[in-house]
């Protein structure tokens, strides 16, 4: 951990005047179903990573149900089209801020750059994983995973031969069956960094655990909480065009919520693009 710097899970880090090190840990709260269903994927799409890096037949078996779920929820909502409308709108967004005074330019039009590239390979694309569901062997499988236990040898034993071959093996199969969500994946990536870097991160205080924040009409779509590590709480969040709230809270022996009665340090951003 590198002194007078904050580090955040998985989203960078935050500058501070003095020199402390600590942890803290980051919540969000999505303020409307589109940047709930980003949130979902994304956190989809991390599991996956994650487990297809790995070795071991156990970690390819959640990568396997990470990449049906992946489908699954293609399959529910045109999250194509929702991502390449919020890209339009941070296009929109970014080609105004290019006549403002003191923008800096180059990184307008690298941004540019990088939305106009995200945005043709999704657009450029079929319907989302369609590869996947015409290979029998892996529809197959996704119906067995479904069932608790089912894909165990004793149901389908063709998934534990593809189980016992080498891990370089399973991994290059692995990345020929995620390669189709990459487009999805990047334009949402890049979606959600900017609606991230949108926000103003400022601290506040939660008085007895509580902090209320009138709004007066303005609406956000993405709230993001730090707390420190050390206080052992975690916020409960609520919102919507009049109010924000935060409340926090504490786990019992159990890990039942219990809410705090004491005063909470905190920093807020909200996001809006």
């Amino acid at each position: 951990m590198t002194d007078g710097v904050l580090w955040l899970r998985g989203r960078g880090s935050i500058p501070v005047r003095n020199r402390i090190k600590y942890r803290v840990i980051l919540y969000e709260y999505p303020c409307n179903e589109r940047i709930r269903s980003f949130l979902r994927v994304e956190h989809l799409f991390d599991r996956l990573f994650f487990f297809a890096r790995g070795e071991d037949a156990h970690c390819h078996q959640i990568a396997m149900a990470t990449l049906f779920d992946l489908l699954d929820i293609c399959d529910r909502a045109d999250l194509r089209t929702s991502v390449l409308q919020d890209m339009d709108r941070h296009r929109a967004a970014m080609a105004g801020l290019r006549e403002h005074p003191g923008v800096d330019s180059a990184m307008v039009d690298q941004l540019l750059a990088e939305i106009k590239v995200a945005a043709a390979n999704l657009a450029g694309q079929g319907r989302i994983g369609q590869g996947l569901r015409d290979n029998e062997w892996l529809a197959s499988l996704r119906g067995r995973v479904s069932v608790p236990g089912g894909s165990s040898q004793v149901d389908m034993p063709s998934y534990y031969s593809w189980q016992i071959k080498p891990a370089a093996v399973r991994n290059h199969d692995l990345q020929q069956w995620i390669e189709p969500f990459m487009p999805l994946c990047q334009g949402l990536a890049l979606n959600l960094r900017l609606l991230r870097e949108s926000g103003d991160v400022v601290d506040q205080m939660a008085t007895q655990g509580a902090y209320q924040e009138m709004l007066g009409g303005k609406t956000f779509q993405l709230l993001r909480v730090w707390v420190d590590d050390a206080l052992r709480v975690f916020p409960e969040v609520s919102a919507n065009k009049y109010v924000i709230w935060v409340r926090f809270a504490t786990q019992d022996n159990e890990l039942k919520p219990q809410p705090v009665t004491r005063d909470v340090g905190f920093r807020l951003a909200r996001c809006n693009i």
